[in-house]
């Protein structure tokens, strides 16, 4: 599918829940969220055929995130549903890795290529703080069943305020030179004020570049992170919500009002 800017649109970043474990400072506020109803979040079935329709106009590149998406129940029976749509070249997940040792192994199976796991730093007593709670050692646990599964390549994506030469920062980059590991540097954004900037490591945050529909949990088809327009594919239908978000979406993103990231995907 080509946009009103020329740009093809391949890629299809599937929310399969606004829940998560942790409560990281700079996505969730710290007493938690109203959670979405669960009649109100999409099923497998509707997930599997709003993809199927997606990659018949074009996509071959899908990602699964959240919140985390390792808390939605049943999540390896969704991944196996989705790898077996006939199209998809690329079938990846973000996770935060808490629960990753756990799964590495079934979503391999199922027919997952890849992970990226979020990882901000290698201290423990920071991680608790920016997690609120959480322990670093089942994120490590979770890296390593990820290797050993041959969830590769694992690429850690690592949120920074600034810079890659911040403390946390270098700690990652030293942790991922150890063990093999892509490291991509994400620039803390704003939704509300619109700051945002290219992904080092990465291509996100080049709009001349982006090539990406996000789906919610909830079946809202959004064009751009950076912009409140959104397509119920419930209301409008899977065919239409999908050709009006690739004609509507703008050429730059600018800010969105109405979302955050734990409920669209980042």
């Amino acid at each position: 599918m080509l946009d009103r800017f020329d740009r093809t649109i391949n890629y299809l970043r599937i929310s399969v829940t606004d829940r998560c474990n942790l409560r990281c400072r700079y996505c969730m506020p710290e007493e938690g969220i109203v959670l979405l109803k669960h009649e109100d979040i999409l099923s497998f079935d509707e997930i599997t055929s709003f993809t199927e329709v997606a990659v018949k106009h074009g996509v071959n590149k899908v990602r699964i995130t959240g919140g985390e998406p390792l808390v939605r129940k049943g999540i390896v029976t969704l991944v196996k549903m989705i790898a077996e749509v006939e199209g998809i070249k690329d079938l990846s997940m973000t996770t935060n890795g808490v629960l990753l040792k756990d799964f590495a192994g079934d979503l391999k199976a199922a027919g997952l290529y890849r992970v990226n796991i979020s990882l901000d730093t290698t201290d423990p007593g920071r991680f608790e703080y920016i997690t609120r709670g959480g322990n670093l050692n089942d994120v490590f646990e979770g890296i390593a069943a990820a290797k050993q599964a041959d969830l590769m390549p694992v690429k850690i994506n690592c949120v920074i305020s600034k810079s890659k030469d911040e403390e946390d920062a270098r700690q990652i980059a030293d942790f991922c030179l150890q063990n093999s590991l892509g490291i991509r540097y994400i620039h803390q954004m704003d939704l509300l004020n619109g700051h945002f900037s290219t992904v080092e490591g990465g291509t996100g945050g080049d709009c001349s570049l982006c090539n990406r529909l996000r789906l919610t949990a909830n079946g809202k088809l959004r064009p751009c992170l950076f912009n409140d327009l959104e397509f119920d594919i419930r209301k409008m239908g899977y065919e239409k919500a999908i050709m009006k978000a690739v004609e509507f979406k703008p050429e730059c993103g600018s800010s969105n009002v109405t979302g955050k990231f734990y409920n669209i995907g980042g």
